[in-house]
């Protein structure tokens, strides 16, 4: 993967002393991973794929025109499972992820300030489905963090086809990001609040990553209720062992403005589906319909409330 262009343009915007950090870094990022030379092989290993169009404003991320040699294609697909976030469309070839991702977007984009000529950070983006999605809007950079050496994989994948410079996935997290940024005009945390341990933490460091007057869209897990209401899970929560502070929509929009976010709005709060979330082909493990009770899917096997996420914005001032 050649980040020369983002490392090139951080420069630029003053960030030397982090880019030379990378750059340091940038040998161990993948390799370390037992089956980065399986999963790096079957990269080496997509056929080309001729009179290409591409398709960003789809459901499915498509990269459409004739492969001639499909089965490697199709198996080079495979050799990269689980796909978790999506769909994708490769040629005739559909990648049925275990996400319906595009369910998100549609809830999210028509809330969003344009992203047109803008700096936009996804933080946790998984193989970055939704920076795809951002690119169709115009920014002017679409930066994904994602430690996840198969999901960098997975990106690379489609970026092989696309080429385009505008878009880039680190394999980092949120703590290799310089702190007090302030440079990002959208910031994006999806998925990734109830995993940290100390949630104040982390959107603080959001806030951080802002520029003044730019926006944070933060998707996570919630339960009913008011201010002041937070589940602790005392293990497990939906089988993930990951899973720390679980507040409601109001006492989360709290929790943004004493940390000095403006304008804070709950702009959705959905139940998730087995539509949305669901084993397919393309991802056979365990999936949402294994987390429920199955005799009541209003809640978790653990007998909490069945997953249910809130969509809120705020605006550093």
């Amino acid at each position: 993967m050649d980040y020369s262009h983002l490392f090139n343009r951080l420069r630029h915007a003053g960030f030397n002393q982090w880019v030379d950090q990378l750059e340091q870094q940038q040998k161990d990022w993948l390799c370390h991973h037992g089956n980065y030379a399986r999963w790096n092989d079957a990269l080496s290993c997509l056929p080309p794929i001729d009179d290409l169009q591409v398709y960003l404003d789809r459901p499915a991320v498509t990269i459409d025109g004739v492969c001639e040699n499909r089965d490697s294609l199709f198996q080079a697909l495979k050799s990269l499972m689980p796909w978790r976030k999506g769909p994708y469309r490769f040629a005739d070839i559909l990648i049925d992820s275990e996400w319906r991702s595009d369910f998100k977007w549609d809830r999210l984009k028509a809330q969003l300030a344009p992203l047109e000529n803008r700096r936009v950070l996804d933080i946790g983006c998984g193989n970055g489905y939704h920076c795809w999605r951002m690119l169709s809007a115009s920014p002017q950079l679409v930066l994904g963090i994602e430690p996840s050496v198969l999901f960098n994989l997975q990106f690379q994948a489609v970026q092989k086809y696309l080429n385009r410079p505008e878009i880039c996935l680190l394999p980092i997290g949120i703590e290799q990001m310089p702190a007090e940024m302030d440079w990002f005009d959208t910031v994006f945390s999806m998925g990734i609040l109830y995993h940290r341990k100390s949630p104040i933490d982390h959107l603080l460091q959001l806030k951080g990553l802002l520029a003044s007057g730019g926006e944070l869209c933060l998707e996570t897990l919630v339960i009913e209720g008011g201010h002041g209401d937070i589940l602790l899970p005392k293990d497990r929560y939906a089988r993930m062992k990951n899973v720390w502070f679980i507040p409601s929509a109001p006492e989360l929009a709290n929790w943004l403005e004493r940390c000095g976010f403006t304008n804070v709005r709950i702009a959705d709060i959905s139940a998730t589906t087995r539509d949305e979330q669901r084993v397919t082909e393309w991802m056979q493990f365990e999936s949402l319909s294994d987390s429920l009770d199955s005799q009541n899917t209003d809640l978790t096997v653990e007998g909490l409330p069945a997953p249910k996420r809130a969509l809120l914005f705020a605006n550093k001032g």
